[in-house]
């Protein structure tokens, strides 16, 4: 647990890590034990649908995540080259010329 102060009120908060992909600034996910999980296993799956990723714990300590099929499928989402990203600039009067060059491997003296 570590302290934190806001307003000048002192509250307790829990550390949490922040996975790219799984955060979505309007859904709250919930701690889940193992017992819990198991015997809710119908909530926790309806739960990841509505309100994000669920957090399963073991002692305490997060052992698992269950996000839905909608945030798994975005995080499988193949990557844009930078080619890609360079072609989609907003700045159509910047002319990139993106061109690897055929030159031969430089001589060196040693």
């Amino acid at each position: 647990m570590t302290s934190q102060v806001r307003l000048g009120v002192p509250m307790k908060t829990k550390r949490r890590s922040r996975r790219r992909g799984f955060d979505h600034p309007h859904r709250k996910h919930r701690r889940w034990q193992i017992q819990e999980a198991k015997a809710k296993f119908s909530q926790l799956i309806s739960e990841t649908g509505t309100s994000g990723y669920q957090t399963i714990t073991k002692n305490g300590e997060p052992v698992a995540y269950v996000v839905s099929k909608e945030d798994f499928e975005l995080y499988l989402k193949p990557k844009k080259s930078i080619i890609e990203i360079f072609d989609q600039c907003p700045y159509p009067e910047i002319d990139l010329d993106i061109k690897r060059s055929n030159d031969t491997v430089r001589d060196i003296d040693l």
